[in-house]
């Protein structure tokens, strides 16, 4: 079995500011835990960097021209109060979609059974026309509009366990039928979004809010009883993964209080129904966890189940 792992150095330049929790540290963490044992057979290549033109296919051209533009040379640029740029974020949020969809090329041509894209900054939350919450361009969403324009896939799912709702995601998603998004995520939390009556046009959006404190046994129902029957009968050609591990007990931006031994569950589970539904076919993403040593930890238990599968 063949895991890839895509990174770049440029994805610790991007520097959103001192004491922000979306700092370099995390890809620092994260890429000293693959330095670890048991990772030596993982695939290493660079992200590449993608054409603005596949970033338009989510989100509108004069957005993207306008986050180029306010790109610093120095100093700093924020979008928002939360999503800073400093004068490496232009090309690091471009290698970070970059390394999804030259992932899924990868795995669709089965040179690779699936992969791991350590990068940054995060995507999630990247509105068509909007940043964040510390995301410029929504790289999960970037790559499922890739899969099919590139591959020709009818169907591609993107599940979402970070500890905040995708509300970039499910937007660009809930009028496509060939598009399924699912959920896990704090409610009420940030962004606001992610109710379990939001279903999507063509009822392809799948949320399971779950209140501060509910832990691991409401983790695994809300997949065992909710997204992973959606998934299945959604049957994609193509699973996606958004992998945040803030929802981590130590992590200090929420509090639903899993433990790392959840993400190497909720991975076995998932990979069990991409082996059903797509020949295992899997591209997982980097996107929030906040507490260096969990992030490291929880990374490293999701992708030694990808290496295993």
């Amino acid at each position: 079995m063949t895991t890839l792992l895509y990174s770049h150095p440029i994805c610790i330049e991007h520097d959103p500011g001192q004491g922000h929790p979306e700092c370099p540290d995390r890809l620092r963490s994260v890429m000293a835990g693959f330095e670890e044992g048991g990772f030596a057979a993982l695939e290493r290549h660079e992200a590449p960097e993608i054409d603005l033109k596949e970033v338009e296919q989510v989100h509108e051209p004069y957005y993207v021209e306008q986050v180029f533009e306010k790109m610093p040379t120095e100093g700093r640029v924020y979008l928002d109060p939360d999503t800073g740029m400093s004068p490496a974020s232009g090309e690091a949020t471009r290698r970070a979609a970059g390394a999804v969809c030259d992932a899924i090329d990868k795995v669709m041509k089965g040179d690779a059974d699936n992969a791991f894209c350590a990068v940054r900054p995060p995507g999630h939350h990247a509105e068509s026309s909007k940043a964040m919450g510390f995301c410029l361009f929504n790289s999960i969403a970037i790559g499922a509009m890739h899969g099919r324009a590139r591959h020709g896939l009818e169907k591609v799912a993107v599940i979402d366990f970070d500890v905040h709702h995708g509300n970039g995601t499910q937007h660009m998603f809930e009028h496509d039928p060939g598009l399924f998004y699912g959920s896990s995520h704090q409610w009420p939390a940030y962004p606001g979004t992610g109710a379990i009556d939001e279903t999507g046009e063509f009822e392809n959006i799948f949320n399971v809010p779950m209140a501060p404190g509910e832990g691991s046994q409401a983790f695994r129902k809300g997949y065992e009883k909710g997204i992973l029957p959606a998934l299945r009968k959604f049957n994609p050609d193509l699973l996606l993964l958004s992998a945040g591990f803030d929802a981590h007990a130590r992590d200090p931006l929420a509090q639903i209080n899993l433990e790392t031994e959840d993400y190497d569950w909720v991975t076995r589970k998932l990979l069990s129904v991409a082996d059903e539904c797509c020949a295992g076919k899997v591209v997982s993403l980097l996107e929030g966890g906040y507490n260096l040593d969990a992030l490291r930890e929880s990374v490293q238990a999701h992708v030694r189940v990808l290496m295993a599968d």
